[in-house]
């Protein structure tokens, strides 16, 4: 008969409750009317979805539930599993395969369902072996807020290392943080290896002993969950040796360690027993070597005891809280291939017998020789999921911390919350050493299990600080060796301070201290770990999980603190920036003032010619020549600059010039003067259009802005600042950003009313011509060029033509004092060549180097024949192109070769001189 007994009281509405396994008669029903279908179970077997031969009691209950169809949706509304709707849905939506069918028809949270006959004899039992997890396993773990406000939130499930010991991993561990998704997984329902056909008591009576143990062994070798296969072990043993209960006991932690012990997988399972109501029993740890199962586990002997009463091993406080009485006994080890003891299976009351017999001691050494076997490879499967498992919580643990490292109090919180809720201990604290002093600490940080339970728990986002005694013995030991210490008992341990307990309901019983390291193996922090909630001592797999986290928390902490000084430093850079914008912008009175004075024309200041000379000019002079450019070209009213904000700009220009012998506003200015006289001479500026003759202009003014003295090799050489913030162009690009600089500050945004498109197109043609002055850029683009010119090819109406023509033109400019008048040439080389033997001095005194002839004040004589050098290889190339470009530059040209006659003609006399 398929119902248990209790099954007969279903129709009764008051009753309270129904056989876990009575659903199972229809959990297939399309609905209630149409005649029950289930997994047809012949001998025990699942065979797939047929039509059920019911006797005429279950017929009458199903009739009577047909006819009550408000009782039976009311008593399935109250009673029915969520698994056993997952069941039924599952059943109703996708085809199964007859194996994985007969899988579905239980769901009860235990990894078989066990029905039986309810004669209590464990040999009629039929097994259906599920193929996936209970529901609450294969839950996601999405926390049930949308969203949290800080990222202390514990798990949905809280996590314990105790899981990782061998055999203690009973439930996967599935969990997101946060509401995000884990590196954790749910279990597969591919762990299933298949159905395995149980036969019969009836069948199994049959057999010979030798069948006997082959049919039996046959159902467990393909079963890798420990639970499932000591359920089905015990079971078989019942079977075996007609006993009346029996337990299988593990062995857990390291030899030679206090750790070492026996677990009970299953205890006291009885012919009646699922293995879902083993779940509930409480789990029994039986010291090594103590009572009758410790001594079989230590001395790998056989135990058959008629009388337990009159073994002085045995311990009769688990009769007296059970209510059950021992009488016979027979206990072996169950061993592995190598010999070593994996276990105990013990039988407890021979139910035909007065006592256990030999026979049953042969089969049952016999058929535990199978259990060995199984039991190792179901051991090393659960060792490899446990390794994925742990490789997975750590990383899901090093993604909660990486995720977010604002500041160091939110970092610790999430370091504390989640070791919290992974090692299950009362207290946990954070200890920051002191950079100075290692043995101290600068910080502590605490946080206890009870607060996560608080009702601002998901809220908080930095931990309690300094709320505890530090116990420094301990902490500042680990602090300075670097060492872990897992003490037992801390009142034992000559570094604990029992004083720290001292007027305190907080009771120090056991701990667990790791150093955490920055990425340099420095000790920056200590962990903490204080007293199990279980009671327990801290374990190997306790120690190993900590000291792989604190790896990532030493990455976290050590982050952050770089974080944290790096907003530190920006916040101090914005200042300085501030207070330099301040002093680097010109006084708004003295714009004021520029902006009330009349600016002369053009040809006042004689702004068109090629031989410009701005020695008899005032400061107030070339301000009021470069207003008169911006006019002349009319960029002040086709980009709506405001004039007094020019005005500004201008005067801001001018003062972040440093007072350099050269390369200082003078020189800036001539650039800029000669741009405009090529502009309009040429009526280039028809070609380049308005905004690029704003850049154009705007880059001359600029492009030496904030200039040392000093070019781009001596910055190399004396690894300056500016050399590690730019590897190339290092003085162009520091022109550059200080010209946005100036172009960004109140007062001085000359750019404003441009459109963002028209904005970014004279900020890349602002970079492109300072850049562009750089002489190694010159180089790289002067061939390109001069192939357009010779062969005729440019069309300035493309991009890149028009990209190297100003790129050029920036490089006529800036050398254009080699084309001036002798007298107004022959001023600038001395004052070009003075500024370089400055810079060569530097490197002979302050960096030791011998500096090349161009920079030795040593070889001053040697001007005018570097003077020519630097015509010929750089100025007469440019120039005499450009004068093929247009004619009207023919003059830059003529000036150019007219210098070099005279400094040819120094040469000769300085020659002759020596001759003499």
């Amino acid at each position: 008969m398929l119902i248990p007994e209790e099954g007969r009281k279903l129709a009764h509405y008051n009753h309270p409750s129904i056989h876990p396994t009575a659903p199972v008669l229809w959990a297939g029903r399309r609905h209630i009317g149409e005649p029950l279908r289930k997994m047809e179970i012949t001998e025990g077997v699942v065979l797939g979805e047929t039509e059920v031969p019911y006797d005429m009691e279950s017929a009458t209950i199903e009739a009577w539930l047909d006819e009550h169809p408000t009782f039976t949706n009311d008593y399935f509304i109250r009673k029915a599993s969520r698994s056993l709707i997952d069941t039924w849905l599952i059943a109703h939506s996708i085809s199964q395969p007859p194996n994985v069918a007969g899988s579905l028809t239980m769901g009860f949270g235990s990894s078989s369902g066990i029905l039986t006959s309810g004669s209590g004899n464990i040999g009629s039992t039929a097994t259906v072996i599920r193929t996936w997890a209970p529901a609450d396993q294969l839950s996601t773990g999405t926390s049930s807020k949308g969203s949290c406000t800080s990222g202390s939130t514990t798990p949905v499930r809280k996590i314990s290392a105790q899981e990782f010991e061998r055999g203690g991993l009973v439930r996967p561990m599935v969990t997101t943080i946060d509401g995000t998704p884990t590196f954790l997984t749910p279990p597969s329902t591919t762990d299933s290896f298949g159905l395995t056909s149980r036969k019969s008591r009836e069948e199994l009576q049959s057999l010979d002993e030798k069948e006997l143990l082959f049919e039996l062994a046959k159902d467990i070798c393909d079963d890798l969950e420990t639970r499932t296969l000591a359920h089905k072990i015990l079971q078989h043993v019942g079977v075996l040796t007609s006993a009346d209960r029996a337990s299988l006991f593990l062995v857990q932690g390291k030899k030679g360690t206090s750790t070492h012990c026996l677990v009970s997988a299953l205890f006291d399972v009885s012919s009646q027993s699922t293995l879902a109501d083993m779940e509930t029993k409480e789990e029994i740890r039986v010291p090594w070597g103590s009572g009758i199962v410790g001594f079989v586990a230590e001395s790998g002997e056989t135990l058959n005891i008629p009388d337990a009463y009159q073994d002085d091993r045995f311990n009769q406080e688990i009769d007296a809280r059970t209510g059950y009485r021992t009488k016979s006994l027979l206990c072996m080890a169950i061993k592995g291939k190598r010999g070593d003891v994996l276990g105990v299976a013990q039988v407890i009351n021979k139910r035909d017998g007065p006592c256990f017999t030999l026979k049953d001691e042969r089969v049952f050494s016999n058929y535990l020789q199978f259990c060995g076997i199984g039991l190792g490879n179901a051991n090393l499967y659960q060792h490899s999921r446990l390794e994925v498992k742990r490789t997975q919580v750590l990383l899901d643990l090093a993604r909660m911390i990486f995720e977010e490292q604002s500041t160091i109090e939110h970092m610790v919180c999430r370091i504390l919350t989640h070791t919290l809720s992974l090692m299950q201990c009362q207290r946990a604290q954070v200890l920051l050493v002191h950079e100075a002093s290692k043995g101290t600490f600068s910080r502590v940080f605490d946080l206890e299990s009870k607060d996560l339970t608080e009702t601002d728990s998901d809220s908080r986002s930095s931990p309690f600080e300094g709320r505890f005694p530090i116990n420094i013995g301990i902490t500042g030991y680990v602090a300075t060796t670097g060492e872990m210490l897992n003490i037992t008992n801390v009142y034992e341990d000559s570094r604990f301070d029992p004083q720290v307990d001292e007027n305190s309901e907080f009771h120090h019983r056991d701990t667990l201290c790791m150093p955490i390291r920055n990425t340099e193996c420095q000790v920056i922090g200590v962990i903490q770990l204080i007293n199990k909630l279980d009671k327990l001592p801290f374990s190997a797999s306790d120690e190993s999980f900590v000291e792989a986290f604190t790896i990532f928390c030493g990455m976290g902490i050590h982050n952050t603190r770089m974080y944290e000084k790096a907003i530190t430093a920006m916040a101090k850079q914005r200042v300085t920036l501030e207070v330099l914008s301040y002093h680097a912008t010109a006084p708004a009175e003295e714009a004021e003032c520029l902006r009330t004075s009349t600016i002369p024309s053009s040809q006042h200041f004689r702004l068109h010619s090629f031989d410009f000379d701005d020695d008899q000019m005032s400061d107030e002079d070339t301000y009021k020549a470069c207003l008169r450019m911006f006019l002349d070209l009319d960029l002040v009213k086709r980009f709506q600059i405001e004039y007094d904000v020019l005005c500004r700009w201008l005067l801001s220009v001018k003062k972040n010039y440093r007072k350099v012998i050269y390369h200082n506003w003078r020189h800036a200015f001539n650039v800029a003067q000669m741009m405009f006289a090529i502009l309009t001479k040429t009526k280039w500026w028809q070609v380049l259009g308005d905004m690029e003759c704003l850049g154009l202009l705007i880059a001359c003014l600029c492009h030496d802005l904030d200039h040392r003295g000093t070019n781009n090799s001596f910055q190399i050489k004396a690894s300056s600042a500016l050399a590690q913030l730019y590897s190339t162009s290092t003085m162009e690009r520091h022109h550059f950003d200080q010209c946005l600089m100036i172009l960004n500050t109140q007062g001085n945004q000359i750019l404003s009313h441009l459109s963002p498109d028209e904005y970014s197109r004279v900020l890349k043609i602002l970079e492109d011509a300072i850049l562009a002055t750089d002489l190694a850029v010159y180089f790289r683009n002067r061939g390109a060029f001069m192939e357009l010119i010779d062969a005729k090819s440019y069309n300035w109406t493309k991009d890149e033509h028009r990209d190297l023509l100003r790129g050029m033109l920036m490089t006529v400019c800036d050398l254009s004092a080699i084309t001036k008048p002798w007298d107004v040439e022959r001023r600038v080389a001395e004052l070009v060549a003075s500024e370089f033997f400055e810079q060569g001095d530097i490197e002979r005194e302050e960096l030791n180097i011998t500096p090349i002839d161009m920079m030795n004040r040593e070889k001053k004589d040697q001007l005018p024949t570097m003077q020519v050098a630097f015509i010929d290889s750089i100025c007469e190339p440019v120039y005499d192109v450009f004068a093929k470009l247009s004619p009207k530059l023919r003059p830059l040209l003529d000036g150019v070769r007219t210098n070099r006659k005279h400094w040819q003609s120094i040469i000769t006399t300085q020659a002759n001189g020596e001759s003499h």
